[in-house]
């Protein structure tokens, strides 16, 4: 079955989270999780930690502002759902191109994407551009 409506657009992402699980200390038995995709992460990250603006922070990723916004809101929600009822966070998933550079180009990028429906870019840091394989089914 086809996917329905607009396809989303792929947000550029400036980190990639080194570390890809928490877990909550002094819980008996196994913990229920919450999965955090890579987007999420990377509106946390710029909202929360680097104190952009939501303008800002949408121009990184190469999306809206409302969009921006709403990635955040669900990211917001699921940490505070994490540490509320100690869950175990999965950073996972997501439609993501990696980035290493601060100024990049990415109009070649997207139109390759685009074009191809997947690619795949190394995972080396010392690469300009640096992502798991994404694609769009």
């Amino acid at each position: 079955m086809q996917p329905r409506g607009r396809p989303k657009k792929y947000r550029i992402v400036r980190i990639d989270p080194r570390i890809r699980q928490f877990s909550p200390r002094g819980k008996p038995g196994r913990p229920e999780e919450c999965v955090l995709s890579v987007d999420e992460f990377e509106a946390i990250r710029l909202a929360d930690l680097t104190n952009l603006s939501q303008i800002d922070a949408a121009k990184s990723m190469h999306i809206s502002q409302q969009t921006f916004s709403r990635i955040l809101k669900r990211a917001r929600r699921i940490v505070a759902d994490t540490l509320v009822y100690g869950k175990i966070i999965r950073i996972q998933g997501g439609i993501f191109a990696l980035s290493t550079r601060q100024n990049i180009a990415t109009e070649p990028l997207l139109s390759q994407i685009e074009a191809t429906n997947s690619i795949h870019i190394s995972q080396y840091p010392s690469k300009p551009l640096a992502a798991t394989t994404v694609s769009r089914k």
